[in-house]
């Protein structure tokens, strides 16, 4: 397939750059990909949608305050945007400057900390922190909001760009689907008689970098560490063995699990993924997708396209913009179930 199949046209002013007053106050397109109909909800009426021995999946990444601002000992500014923890001390990270960082470069930050550039991986920088990586971000750095939020990070950011049941830090992007849920939505799915669990992918910036090929076969995925706790996939096996159905709250829930099946069953433990699902792909452990709506000639709406079929992502699309959805991060939530064909 090729890279222009994945594009539509979004009017501006449909992309969120707040979140809704209330984390359930989202909207919620559901569409049944067996049949194509699409119809309109707000969230709370999302366990509608539920029934005794569903099993949500929720990714339960931590977004750390990833952007930096320093400068150089020379005096040149400096922005580091971290990418990827690698131990307490030490990360990969984006940085921009005027002249491209040396090994052995010191940056001094905002908060008086420094850094240290240790050498470079192709666009990434790894870079060593003065004192422990997590404390310095929380002190110095700020929400990294995606680029299409054209503002910059506010108080209100650090609590809403945040699920409120993340708790394993590592992400620089939030897993978006799971903004919606509020500690009473997420009461509300258990007394439908569904079942939580979690799986920890740590989001990367790259899950914002485009597709530059128009052969979308020769795109290579960013890499993005994954865990998946024996609860989970114990949980996973009960549903599946039941009349159950696995729904995985997010893109990057689904990419976990998917990861950790590609042997044909769920596997526990933590990997690397840079999974690439896209329209032909066979899915083996998830029945259901929340997600929001994604980028146009994205990875991620190549992997709507996969799991729902793309004209019927076409037509749920044109159907968003019509009846004015808002979009990316901070917008709506869409349930899609997955056709018994593309079992």
């Amino acid at each position: 397939m090729r890279l222009e199949d994945f594009d539509y046209e979004l009017p501006p002013e449909l992309i969120a750059q707040h979140p809704p007053p209330e984390r359930s106050a989202s909207r919620l397109l559901h569409l049944d990909a067996a049949t194509g109909r699409i119809s309109d909800h707000r969230f709370t009426e999302f366990p509608r949608f539920l029934r005794e021995g569903d099993l949500l999946v929720l990714n339960d990444t931590r977004v750390i305050k990833a952007r930096l601002l320093g400068a150089k000992d020379s005096g040149g500014a400096v922005e580091v945007m971290v990418e990827r923890l690698l131990d307490p001390r030490r990360a990969l990270a984006l940085i921009r400057a005027s002249h491209a960082p040396r090994a052995g470069q010191r940056i001094v930050l905002a908060d008086g900390s420094a850094l240290r550039v240790a050498g470079r991986e192709q666009d990434l920088f790894e870079i060593v922190f003065e004192d422990d990586a997590l404390a310095v971000l929380e002190r110095a750095g700020s929400v990294p909001l995606p680029p299409y939020i054209g503002r910059a990070p506010d108080r209100e950011d650090e609590a809403r760009y945040q699920t409120v049941y993340a708790r394993d830090p590592g992400a620089v992007a939030a897993p978006t689907a799971g903004l919606h849920f509020d500690d009473a939505m997420l009461r509300d799915v258990e007394a439908c008689g569904a079942k939580l669990a979690f799986v920890t992918l740590h989001v990367g910036a790259g899950t914002f970098q485009p597709v530059r090929v128009a052969d979308i076969d020769r795109h290579v995925m960013h890499s993005e560490r994954y865990r998946i706790p024996e609860e989970t996939a114990e949980a996973v096996a009960r549903a599946r063995a039941g009349a159950g159905r696995v729904l995985a709250v997010g893109s990057t829930s689904l990419r976990a699990l998917e990861s950790a099946a590609q042997d044909g069953s769920l596997q526990a433990g933590c990997g690397e993924t840079r999974l690439f699902i896209r329209p032909g792909y066979r899915f083996r452990v998830v029945d259901r997708l929340l997600t929001n709506f994604h980028l146009p000639r994205s990875t991620l709406l190549m992997l709507v396209a996969a799991f729902a079929g793309l004209e019927n992502i076409r037509h749920a699309y044109r159907h968003a913009v019509d009846s004015r959805y808002r979009f990316f991060s901070y917008g709506d939530a869409m349930l899609i179930e997955r056709p018994p064909a593309a079992v």
